[in-house]
């Protein structure tokens, strides 16, 4: 998808300039030399994080069985992006929500309306009408420049204590989460920044005080706390997502349609590939890009230490001239993409190298089959 920056001097929404976020480059590690140090980045920070309250009327049943209506709170964080009241948050924050109210470092409460979500990338954006005089916009980094150890800090309202600050590092880099829609979201940051419940929709920030992602799950080992493993989306992902909320209201990610395998030397040597690395096609999904590209799924299915091969299929060995690994690499290229645009895959079939051309789609709303 190509990024959209939108001037906000008309005041009337869009991803603010430049100038606004500030630079777009900037150090990635805390120098201890540095002026801005962690008191400092809070800071500059907290006047532009808020807590994001919702209320919802849901239906349940009584003590008889007989359904009864009773509303439900949830809670989350979020942070401003510009001066037109834009405030960004985790869809699963506000999914189903009948009312959306925020609170700012002042105290000061809110309205906020939902001007759109992605369920493919668990992002929303919320408005506020606010004089722009009193809204204090937090600055983006390049989320690309991030290295794995680089410290990062997270601002949010874990179990409603508001504006909280805990710092970490970037434990890893690449991860592939879960959407609520079941997709993928690829390019994920992992970091051991205490985060917790309440947090959902803060900003992940780096050394100069800029966001570089927005904090979205934890992995709790079937408990309910934070162990040191939280996943933050991708700012550059977030400013293509936003841009495309506040001109269109919703997101539209490019879209294949099939189910694949990664190839190793293990499993070339054992079915007899012709390559000993690519996706072999296990599943070619109906009424898709892929179909109507003609790419053929597996026919034959075999269990091998507990995992299921299905074999026959086309083997893509690249796509758009990049060597393919791994099923994330095809899904990283895909993303780059908007519908309608054409991918080249080089596959094998039968044994014999071909090259097919795609024009990808637009992704469903829900996994198809």
């Amino acid at each position: 998808m190509s990024l959209v920056r939108r001037d906000d001097d008309d005041g009337e929404g869009g991803l603010a300039t430049a100038s606004v976020f500030g630079p777009e480059t900037s150090p990635d590690h805390f120098d201890r030399d540095d002026p801005l140090s962690l008191v400092d980045v809070y800071e500059q920070s907290e006047g532009g994080v808020v807590q994001v309250k919702t209320t919802a009327v849901v239906e349940t049943p009584d003590v008889f069985g007989f359904p009864q209506q009773e509303q439900q709170g949830g809670l989350g964080s979020g942070f401003v992006i510009n001066k037109s009241g834009h405030i960004v948050t985790n869809r699963h924050v506000v999914q189903g929500a009948d009312e959306v109210e925020v609170s700012f470092s002042n105290g000061e409460e809110m309205d906020a309306r939902i001007v759109g979500d992605d369920p493919s990338t668990d992002i929303a954006l919320l408005k506020v009408e606010a004089d722009s005089r009193a809204l204090r916009p937090l600055s983006l980094g390049n989320s690309d420049t991030l290295r794995v150890g680089d410290e990062v800090v997270a601002i949010g309202n874990p179990l409603g204590y508001e504006r909280t600050m805990t710092a970490g590092i970037v434990s890893a880099l690449g991860r592939v989460i879960e959407a609520p829609n079941q997709f993928l979201i690829d390019e994920v940051i992992q970091t051991d920044a205490p985060i917790n419940r309440g947090n959902s929709g803060g900003p992940l920030l780096n050394a100069a005080g800029r966001v570089v992602g927005v904090n979205t799950q934890i992995e709790t080992a079937g408990g309910s706390g934070s162990i040191g493993i939280g996943f933050a989306v991708p700012i550059n992902t977030v400013e293509d997502v936003v841009a495309q909320l506040i001109e269109d209201g919703h997101a539209e990610h490019a879209y294949l349609g099939v189910q694949t395998q990664e190839i190793d030397d293990d499993s070339a040597q054992l079915f007899s590939l012709p390559v000993k690395r690519g996706l072999l096609i296990s599943r070619v999904l109906e009424d898709t890009p892929a179909e109507r590209a003609g790419l053929r799924g597996g026919t034959e299915q075999f269990l091998v230490d507990g995992t299921t091969w299905i074999i026959g299929g086309d083997i893509i060995v690249e796509a758009d001239g990049t060597e393919l690994r791994t099923a994330e690499q095809l899904l990283e290229l895909i993303e780059e993409k908007d519908p309608g645009a054409k991918m080249t895959l080089r596959i094998y079939r039968d044994g014999e190298p071909q090259t097919v051309e795609v024009e990808l789609g637009r992704r469903p709303d829900t996994p198809q089959g």
